[in-house]
């Protein structure tokens, strides 16, 4: 990302506003009210009433219904979009047109184009766009990554996430794009190099009749015959947030739903002694089995949202690309766009291809899907 060429000093309390005071919009809110690297001065929703309620509970900021009106203020640094999905693209290109850093929710547009464009437009006025991918900013998806570029578990084998509960049935989007994106956004903070999957197969089942998938499945294959398998379901009567991920040397569990151990770290697997290097040898290892010890990392209690607001003050203050910037959200947009055409053809599994995108004065390679 250009610098902008007003990049304010790093001891500088920025002004942000949030549109959208509907779920995620109070969050949002109250996060920038509290972070000592932010003063919260409007809250937006064509509704004046909710945005009036947000505004009070967040210490006070000013109510606003026009956007327009929002974006033309001279004190807003940034603002933080908190709309569905397909309100995102007009949004977050008339912000920045009007100067102004964006942090916008997941996922970042519901189009491949429009968030491309949105991506190009940042760059080319040097201002900061932001998915919030608010997982990433967890205290043990921040250990997790850690725990994997110390190579602590070793080559990935797999990873496995559940995510289900008894939920809303969306009204303009299926369960894949409203749980996935969480789980997707994580697999490509953690993962080496990103979520580069080489193909996405999804299946999924509308058992109410609702018009769109409530179940789904979505297996990634990863990589060096690793495999990445997302479990969604908004019709489960118990909830289960578990994240496996499976290394040649260690298996990590998180359960999101355990306060007292949200991870494990089971030092228990399957060896392969081969008598060659080659991995192309391993059909001719001898198999056995380690039982080692189990133990839980320490972990800093925090709101991921609270190092959220301030990943954001940081990077417009320090003019670099945050660490959920808008390819982060191509990517898992792009995913979601070739799960979406294999669900179309019946699960079959839809490459996705690399095509180059330019992040402010580099290029990098990105994921779009390309159904078969």
């Amino acid at each position: 990302m250009d610098s902008p060429l007003d990049t304010p000093p790093p001891d500088r309390i920025l002004r942000a506003a949030v549109i959208g005071a509907g779920y995620w919009g109070p969050n949002l809110a109250r996060n920038f009210a509290s972070s000592p690297r932010w003063d919260l001065v409007a809250v937006c929703d064509l509704d004046a009433e909710r945005a009036a309620k947000v505004a009070r509970a967040a210490g006070g900021a000013q109510a606003m219904t026009s956007v327009d009106e929002l974006l033309a203020r001279d004190d807003v640094d940034a603002v933080a979009i908190a709309t569905p999905a397909r309100t995102h693209h007009a949004l977050v290109m008339a912000a920045l047109r009007a100067g102004k850093h964006v942090v916008v929710e997941k996922p970042i547009a519901d189009d491949v184009d429009a968030a491309r464009e949105m991506i190009a437009e940042a760059a080319a006025r040097g201002l900061v766009l932001m998915t919030d991918h608010t997982f990433c900013y967890t205290p043990a998806v921040v250990k997790i990554r850690e725990l994997i570029e110390a190579g602590e578990l070793g080559e990935i084998l797999f990873v496995d996430s559940v995510r289900i509960n008894l939920g809303l049935v969306q009204q303009d989007v299926d369960v894949f794009w409203d749980l996935a994106p969480h789980d997707l956004s994580i697999l490509d903070y953690i993962l080496p190099g990103g979520l580069q999957p080489e193909s996405v197969a999804a299946h999924g089942a509308d058992p109410l009749g609702a018009g769109k998938a409530c179940v789904g499945h979505l297996v990634l294959p990863l990589p060096g015959g690793a495999v990445a398998h997302v479990n969604v379901n908004w019709l489960s009567p118990t909830k289960i947030r578990s994240f496996t991920v499976g290394g040649s040397r260690r298996t990590l569990v998180w359960d999101d739903l355990n306060p007292q151990q949200r991870l494990s770290v089971y030092d228990r697997g399957v060896d392969l002694e081969t008598q060659a290097l080659d991995r192309l040898d391993r059909k001719h290892a001898t198999i056995s089995y380690r039982l080692g010890d189990t133990w839980s990392p320490a972990l800093k209690e925090r709101e991921a949202l609270g190092a959220m607001v301030a990943e954001l003050a940081d990077s417009i203050t320090q003019g670099r690309a945050p660490l959920t910037d808008g390819a982060a959200g191509l990517r898992v947009l792009n995913i979601l766009a070739a799960a979406s055409a294999s669900l179309a053809a019946g699960g079959d599994a839809c490459p996705v291809a690399m095509e180059p995108v330019v992040i402010g004065t580099e290029t990098r390679d990105e994921l779009v899907g390309e159904p078969v």
